[in-house]
């Protein structure tokens, strides 16, 4: 996972899409619907793919 660096704006550039994410009304019902399915909070390989997301462990 590359290295984050909160002095530059460019490390920035993709918290802009997750943000986008969180307003996504088919997101947000896609994460709604994997949260249900999955009451021990696992990420589902599906939704990450769809969405573009990685999650640490």
């Amino acid at each position: 996972m590359p290295e984050f660096d909160w002095r530059s704006p460019d490390s920035y550039k993709s918290l802009q899409d997750a943000e986008c994410l969180r307003r996504n009304a088919d997101y947000r019902r896609d994460f709604e619907a994997m949260v249900a399915s999955s009451p021990d909070g696992e990420v589902k390989p599906e939704f990450r793919r769809k969405w573009g997301l990685c999650f640490r462990p």
